[in-house]
């Protein structure tokens, strides 16, 4: 008998393990087989009965996992198993194969063997059954010092002592063995395969691919919206991912160790240039910069004056105003209790400046997201300075008054004399 081609086949070949009663007996070469997915598994058995029962009095034989309503039901009736499975019977030796081709982890269960005669309920199944363990492959990754890793061909089950494995370097033939050295950081795919086990192999390992970056939501972002920057890449074993923003005058700040870099509440304070990177123990790769641009509106404003808030009469002022804004903001000017804008845009100037300049002024500074004002006095120096001169005035003529009442009781004085 010849296996499906390209597929490994498990024989069993073990210790026989008998199950018997009354002279009805079944007896397993093995009860317990670990077999490689995609391969072709032999299981087979050797049954007896009482004296007195003629071989051709066994009406049925066959496999079986499952029952149902007490009652065993056939591998071969088993949809799982459709044209997956053949039994090769002999009455002369009393023998039975069952045979499974390109095995699942789905297969994994206790097959046992079951006969019955013509003769309502003489039957015997020999129970416990064989334990089939279907395993897959996977390469195991471990560091062997700061230069090299070592990869493992590993199976959930132990198989065969004369199991041999393949190893492929994007989809090249390297060597045989169990493990391989490779030099960390490698960019190369790496497979394992068993020997006789061509169509089945173990998922590929390799570094992170360069990381992809998107936001969510897509649209803009306003200042107190809920953002999440996600960071994603194509790697075996899995990458773990870690978030940076980038800074002008310092090193990255450290943010996350997730895949997914989560503002419930973005904040003007947010914006700038963030990225992401990729890391399993073959390799590391970062991703490009994703900018990120908080909308909000404007700050109270701020206003200075050019030379200073008092005037002298006839001068000039200049007024400028500004404010913290995203998009940037536009900007107004007003005088307290106008009725219409004295001026547009972030420069104010007054020139020839009089006394009815005086008072307070105010910009507001607005944009698509909101808007904001702030006030501002202007003084004519002449307002402060008549205030002065007429106090000064005032002392001078009363300090005269003195003088000349001094002087005139002093003459008077002398005449008397």
């Amino acid at each position: 008998m010849s296996p499906s081609a390209g597929g490994l086949v498990v024989f069993l070949l073990s210790v026989q393990v008998i199950q018997s009663q009354d002279g009805w007996r079944v007896n397993y070469r093995q009860t317990d087989v670990c077999a490689a997915k995609g391969s072709t598994v032999y299981i087979s058995c050797y049954y007896t009965y009482p004296p007195g029962i003629d071989p051709s009095d066994i009406k049925d034989r066959f496999w079986f996992t499952k029952e149902k309503d007490g009652e065993p039901v056939d591998l071969k009736t088993d949809s799982e198993y459709s044209g997956r499975v053949t039994y090769r019977c002999y009455s002369n030796s009393r023998s039975c194969y069952l045979l499974i081709t390109d095995v699942r982890e789905s297969d994994s269960a206790e097959y046992k063997f079951t006969f019955m005669t013509n003769k309502p309920g003489e039957k015997y199944t020999g129970s416990p059954g064989v334990t089939l363990s279907v395993t897959g492959f996977q390469v195991q990754v471990r560091r062997s010092d700061s230069t090299w890793l070592e990869l493992t061909c590993h199976s959930s089950c132990v198989l065969s002592d004369r199991a041999e494995y393949y190893w492929y370097k994007n989809e090249e033939y390297i060597k045989r063995g169990s493990s391989l050295s490779v030099s960390s950081g490698s960019t190369d795919r790496y497979y394992c395969y068993l020997r006789g086990s061509y169509s089945q192999r173990s998922p590929a390992v390799y570094g992170p691919q360069r990381p992809s970056v998107s936001v969510s939501p897509s649209a803009e972002m306003l200042e107190g919206d809920s953002v999440t920057l996600t960071c994603s890449t194509d790697a075996n074993p899995a990458a773990n991912y870690t978030w940076y923003k980038a800074h002008r005058t310092s090193d990255p700040h450290l943010l996350s160790k997730e895949p997914h870099l989560v503002f419930s509440s973005i904040q003007s304070s947010d914006s700038g240039r963030y990225f992401c990177t990729a890391e399993n123990q073959l390799g590391r790769k970062t991703s490009d910069f994703i900018s990120i641009d908080v909308k909000y509106g404007p700050q109270r404003p701020s206003v200075k004056a050019s030379p200073s808030a008092e005037m002298l009469e006839g001068g000039s002022v200049t007024l400028t105003c500004s404010a913290d804004a995203n998009p940037a903001a536009s900007y107004t000017w007003y005088k307290e209790h106008g009725d219409s804008p004295r001026a547009s845009g972030q420069i104010f100037t007054i020139t020839d400046f009089t006394a009815e300049h005086s008072g307070n002024y105010y910009c507001e500074a607005q944009n698509e997201m909101g808007r904001s004002n702030s006030t501002f006095r202007l003084i004519t120096s002449s307002e402060k300075g008549g205030s002065t001169w007429s106090t000064t005035t005032t002392v001078f003529a009363s300090i005269s008054a003195v003088f000349l009442l001094i002087i005139i009781l002093a003459v008077l004085y002398i005449r008397s004399h």
